[in-house]
């Protein structure tokens, strides 16, 4: 379990056997280590890896055909930035929202505008896996940074974030162009809800919920 609130940049290496080799600087290492140990979980760009081996300036983990189908290390060559968060310990701050470092899919930045308080970056999302829990005002790990989603189309398949000065400038949200692929992760409380409805004896389509769940109905139960 991870916060999406990232701790450093490394920078990957595809290596043979499906595996991925992540180095740091000094300061980086200085957030990983030396509480890092095999087995840990480590969340990189957002995705879950477990460390098979540690490294005196980083580490390497095994990467499983289904993460490489569900994320954009199967599009990655040469060393790329990457954004690192070890895991959430017990009785630490969370900050930003619960993030599991499972890949719902993939998507890509449509722009980034710069404005007073914050950058503006809109992104495409053409992935049905991930779109499908893109609601406005909700969370959304973007490359495993935690970000509230400002606004978004009614399907899900774009939606705009504000990323403030520091986090763009301490992740490697500030590398992406119009066209880079990003990983993605929605809320985990919205893929419950959706099992649930899915799953009631009662079970209804999400349009006809909208057409029972009115302004009037609210206010009949209680909600002004």
């Amino acid at each position: 379990m991870f916060t999406g609130l990232i701790r450093a940049i490394g920078t990957l290496r595809s290596l043979e056997n499906n595996q991925v080799q992540i180095t740091c600087d000094a300061a980086g290492l200085a957030q990983l280590q030396p509480d890092l140990e095999l087995g840990d979980s480590v969340a990189v760009d957002g995705i879950c890896l477990t460390v098979t081996h540690i490294l005196p300036t980083g580490f390497i983990a095994t990467v499983s055909p289904e993460t490489l189908n569900r994320t954009t290390l199967s599009g990655r060559t040469g060393e790329n930035s990457v954004n690192l968060e070890p895991s959430l310990k017990v009785g630490s701050k969370l900050g930003g929202h619960f993030v599991t470092g499972h890949i719902d899919g993939t998507g890509y930045l449509e722009s980034s505008e710069r404005t007073e308080s914050a950058w503006e970056m809109s992104f495409q999302v053409p992935d049905s896996r991930v779109s499908r829990y893109i609601v406005p005002k909700g969370s959304i790990a973007v490359n495993g940074v935690s970000l509230t989603v400002a606004d978004c189309n009614r399907e899900g398949t774009w939606f705009k974030v504000a990323v403030i000065p520091l986090t763009y400038a301490e992740t490697n949200l500030q590398s992406l162009q119009p066209g880079s692929p990003v990983n993605l992760e929605g809320d985990v409380l919205g893929k419950y809800v959706e099992k649930f409805l899915r799953l009631s004896p009662d079970s209804s389509t999400v349009t006809e919920l909208e057409e029972r769940i009115t302004p009037g109905f609210l206010v009949e139960h209680g909600y002004l």
